[in-house]
């Protein structure tokens, strides 16, 4: 598995839950549509908490994911984003438009 596929994975669960609860109409809406999954890649963790911060004033579902420090990583990094909600598509553009893929 590519490590933008594993990022997805995890960024998407973090959603997927909130989603659950908060507003599970956008949620079997992306069920319905594919589950469509984007791997981005930012530069820092101050680029990543701007862009949730950014989603999360769109009212888009914004969760990061903040590394447990078992490996490679020191605990508490923030290392993975994800972005949902509804008409995503065209409101996620705006914050990651400029992004490359991971």
């Amino acid at each position: 598995m590519s490590t933008g596929k594993i990022a997805a994975q995890h960024a998407t669960l973090a959603c997927y839950k909130t989603l659950l609860s908060s507003n599970p109409a956008i949620l079997r809406q992306w069920e319905r549509t594919g589950q469509t999954k984007i791997a981005l890649k930012c530069y820092s963790e101050e680029e990543l908490l701007t862009l949730q911060a950014q989603a999360q004033s769109l009212n888009l579902c914004a969760r990061s994911i903040q590394d447990a420090g078992r490996t490679q990583i020191a605990a508490g990094s923030r290392t993975v984003l994800g972005i949902a909600g509804k008409w995503s598509a065209r409101l996620v553009n705006r914050i990651t438009g400029t992004l490359r893929l991971l």
